[in-house]
């Protein structure tokens, strides 16, 4: 046998030397800038400050999308694009416009309603960043199947009760920290979430009809999970203003929820209706009544053997029963449209339409 070492193993021996004396070294076994070996050792590259602010993302420069840090890739990694969803943002608009006349129905106080911001974020992040305490409604899409979540802050609650028990204006309502809930308070501010759902049904109404029906009243965010803390969800952040008192009233819709409406969410707003547009359907219409069809004048109908018909040779003869003045059909592809009777005109062979055949759907049957 003979001693040699094949190639293949003498480079992973030079690796595992190399790196054996990369390890003495950080372990300080190395002396004078030499390793065991004595051969030099290579010292550590040290970061200077210009590199440093570059990786965590401190520099004066731009920091679009497309040249961030690598610092910011990882913060931003946990956002979701919110663009996918154009249509939700009209859906929120009018929520906005509906409630602001049904919150001054319910409170008869002067109520302006605002949007702060709508943006996506994991379920699990934004149940850290609620600020408590704070009353957190639990609603169910009956014709969706899932879930959403309202969050009406500490200073709304406060500002509801005192409107509805007859507190007056020009005085900020008193806020009592550390203290639960009484039964009074939560009461009232059901009352408040029966409203805004009953408006956030009818904002969805030219989109698709769903229910949000009340299921729970909680105060501890754990006791709110309705998703998976990693699943991605849409937060609407609501300002109601009513004159010197108000406060905020969160939606968060997980994206499961607006699965089955996916489709009509990814609309443009274009015309006076959602995902319409009148110029086009215009348009189109137009366009078929200028459409050329072909009408099929149906004279006869026989059954015949299919050895018959095989036995047919150039010649052959086929005899129609259709007479002059018998009833026939006109049809367009295979739907029957009209009933003619037969006639001549200028010795050729024409059909006069008598009645238009009333056409069976899918749905009549």
């Amino acid at each position: 046998m003979s001693g040699s070492t094949p190639e293949g193993a003498q480079s992973e021996e030079d690796l595992a030397a190399a790196w054996g004396a990369e390890t003495d070294a950080a372990d300080g076994t190395a002396v004078d800038g030499q390793a065991g070996d004595g051969t030099a050792v290579q010292p550590a590259r040290v970061l200077n400050q210009a590199e440093i602010d570059s990786l965590l993302g401190f520099d004066d420069g731009p920091s679009d999308g497309e040249n961030r840090t690598g610092m910011q890739r990882i913060i931003s990694s946990g956002l979701v694009s919110y663009e996918r969803l154009p249509m939700l943002e009209i859906v929120f608009d009018r929520l906005v416009r509906i409630m602001s006349t049904s919150l001054r129905n319910f409170t008869s106080d002067n109520v302006e309603v605002g949007i702060d911001n709508i943006l996506s974020l994991r379920f699990g992040d934004y149940l850290n960043s609620i600020p408590l305490p704070a009353m957190l409604a639990v609603f169910k899409a009956e014709e969706w199947d899932n879930y959403g979540l309202m969050v009406v802050d500490s200073a709304l609650i406060y500002s509801i009760v005192d409107v509805l028990l007859g507190g007056r204006r020009g005085t900020a309502a008193m806020r009592i920290e550390g203290r639960p809930y009484t039964t009074i308070e939560r009461t009232l501010v059901e009352r408040l979430i029966h409203v805004v759902l009953a408006d956030l049904s009818v904002s969805f109404d030219p989109l698709c009809p769903v229910t949000f029906r009340f299921e729970r009243l909680e105060v501890n965010p754990r006791f709110a999970t309705i998703s998976r803390l990693s699943n991605a969800a849409v937060l609407a952040r609501l300002r109601i203003d009513m004159e010197d008192r108000g406060g905020r009233l969160e939606l968060l819709l997980p994206y499961a929820t607006l699965e089955p409406v996916r489709e009509l969410l990814l609309q443009q707003f274009m015309g006076e209706k959602f995902g319409r547009d009148s110029i086009w359907e215009t348009h189109l219409a137009e366009e078929l009544w200028n459409t050329e069809i072909d009408l099929d004048v149906v004279l006869d109908e026989q059954v015949m053997r299919l050895s018959d018909i095989m036995a047919l040779q150039p010649g052959s003869r086929i005899v129609l029963n259709a007479q002059i003045g018998a009833t026939v059909q006109l049809r367009c592809g295979g739907t029957t449209l009209f009933e003619a009777k037969i006639g001549k005109r200028q010795n050729r062979m024409a059909v006069r339409i008598e009645r238009e055949v009333p056409r069976i759907t899918n749905f009549d049957r």
